[in-house]
């Protein structure tokens, strides 16, 4: 399965309208990246969002949220979230900004 592309264009102008984001390609998915760190991202139809070894470790305890593993191999400070936690655009809105305010701690690329 490809990824979703009507969750890609829900997505791209929240990231896409601020400065620094640059979107790519990536996993048979896409990405978006702040400064050159991939901030959120799509795999098939499932959000994913950078959010830190703390706020990713706390956001796995919340309702449609699971560990970033699309190689059999999670990684840390990363949440893939399903469909049902994306229902409304502020739900992706959300997201988003955590994922922004972690990403823009991080060097620059």
């Amino acid at each position: 399965m490809a990824y979703d592309e009507r969750l890609a264009e829900r997505v791209k102008p929240l990231v896409m309208m601020r400065p620094g984001f640059s979107e790519k390609k990536m996993f048979g998915g896409l990405a978006w990246l702040l400064n050159g760190n991939m901030c959120v991202g799509i795999h098939k139809d499932q959000l994913i969002f950078r959010l830190g070894k703390e706020d990713g470790g706390a956001a796995l305890s919340e309702p449609h949220v699971g560990p970033m593993d699309i190689t059999g191999r999670p990684m840390k400070g990363w949440v893939m979230v399903r469909q049902e936690g994306l229902v409304e655009s502020a739900d992706i809105q959300r997201w988003v900004e955590r994922a922004i305010a972690f990403v823009e701690t991080l060097p620059a690329k």
